[in-house]
């Protein structure tokens, strides 16, 4: 086809909306996407049901360019204020470590405790060492708060489950900084009718080439990409592969990346994070829940459970393996991860809870074109490693996606304004990134 104005590597999200906005400003643009679709980690399982397999939840709609969009393409919405690890914002069943449903003045003990200490890791992060850990921080923090040692572990363990259900991350591992974008603004909302609607939406009128797997990426004079079905030259590049596939070398850089970009790419790695989901004949938990979680040494790996019954239109529950647990169990059967999985549940619920009647368990670890889920910051990261993982280089190839974007990363927002910022820095001037949705 010809020299190219700019070429897109990858049709997730970030990929899209580069594009997309580019082809509006009408730049020629070719996409090229390893897999047989698009969206990237957005992907939604139809097999007689919709299922979000990768990413679920808009986390907070006030200000955000993906619930404009999805309002615009006239995709509904349910509301579902639990996704970002909250201790409170909507109904939760707590059980403590022996299995008993906490009181009401129990959980608002627990939560209250939670609050408490996060307002004081606000000042602790603040002053940590720039080797110091989500631990260590908050080790600090309780240790300056809280004297009854059975509530503090009890936060504890709270602490550790949001590091992992928020990264994917065992604490120990995550920057002490590694949180400071856990913030909601909103309510947090998911798809119905599944979250690639968006990304098909997206990809409308572009040109999108499906199973292109993308071996070199040059960028001295000008770009050429390489693939097995030949190569593409350009004025631009936009990268949006995963940390997971720029770390593991399946894609080559000519010249290697400048030093700001390689030590930032560096210090970021790619999570261990799974969904479980099991539909059930009937329900047997607590109505009118959002999630059911417990406390204690039994909860080490299952320890969350979201009630996705109004989503689906059956019983279901949803839980993560996430971190130490999707590592441990990423050899294991789907079997034996559900029986592990319901050995809980009966733990709380009796022995007379009915078994699953199917069980999908997600394997992004194993994905050759994502190698994990999302980016977190290591021991040792700062938040200005995602900006200059996207230090545009040599005004040719720009590195785009979730992991690129200081104040929003690991979701489908920071994501799409990487890919706006990447086309505004091809471009050279700044552009609306309502034109993703108006088109004008």
């Amino acid at each position: 086809m010809g020299h190219l104005d700019a070429v897109i590597v990858g049709a997730g999200i970030a990929g899209l909306t580069a594009a997309r906005l580019l082809q509006a400003q009408g730049r020629r643009v070719a996409v090229l996407e390893a897999r047989d679709r698009v969206g990237g980690r957005v992907h939604t399982m139809r097999d007689g049901r919709v299922t979000d397999l990768g990413a679920s939840w808009i986390h907070g709609i006030d200000g955000s360019p993906v619930a404009a969009a999805a309002e615009a393409f006239g995709m509904p919405t349910i509301e579902f204020t639990v996704g970002g690890y909250q201790p409170d914002s909507r109904p939760i069943a707590y059980h403590g470590p022996d299995g008993r449903r906490l009181s009401v003045g129990e959980a608002a003990q627990f939560v209250a405790d939670i609050h408490e200490l996060d307002a004081a890791l606000v000042e602790v992060i603040a002053a940590s060492a720039p080797d110091a850990s989500y631990r260590d921080v908050t080790e600090q923090a309780m240790a300056a708060r809280m004297r009854d040692e059975d509530r503090a572990q009890r936060v504890r363990e709270f602490l550790e489950h949001r590091a992992e259900e928020q990264y994917g991350v065992w604490i120990e591992d995550l920057a002490a900084h590694g949180l400071d974008d856990d913030s909601i603004d909103g309510d947090e909302v998911v798809f119905p009718r599944g979250y690639d609607e968006l990304a098909a939406r997206l990809a409308e009128g572009l040109d999108v080439r499906l199973g292109h797997v993308v071996t070199r990426v040059a960028w001295a004079d000008g770009a050429q990409v390489s693939t097995a079905g030949g190569q593409f030259t350009a004025d631009a590049v936009v990268l949006t592969v995963p940390v997971g596939v720029l770390k593991s070398g399946a894609v080559e850089i000519v010249p290697a990346l400048p030093a700001v970009n390689a030590a930032a790419l560096a210090r970021l790695e790619m999570n261990a994070f799974e969904k479980v989901i099991l539909r059930f004949p009937e329900s047997f938990w607590d109505e009118g829940v959002y999630a059911i979680r417990q406390q204690g040494a039994e909860g080490r790996w299952w320890h969350s459970w979201y009630d996705l019954t109004p989503l689906h239109g059956e019983p279901t529950l949803l839980t993560f393996a996430a971190g130490p647990a999707a590592r441990a169990t990423r050899e294991w059967e789907d079997a034996r991860v559900a029986a592990d999985v319901m050995r809980q549940l009966r733990r709380l619920f009796g022995e007379g809870i009915p078994e699953p009647v199917s069980v999908h368990r997600t394997a992004w670890q194993d994905d050759p074109f994502s190698r994990g889920s999302y980016a977190f910051m290591t021991v040792g990261s700062t938040t200005a490693d995602h900006d200059d993982l996207a230090e545009p280089i040599g005004d040719v190839l720009h590195i785009a996606g979730e992991a690129t974007w200081t104040d929003d990363p690991a979701t489908v927002p920071g994501a799409m304004l990487s890919g706006h910022r990447a086309a505004e820095r091809v471009l050279g001037r700044e552009i609306p990134i309502e034109l993703l949705w108006t088109g004008a």
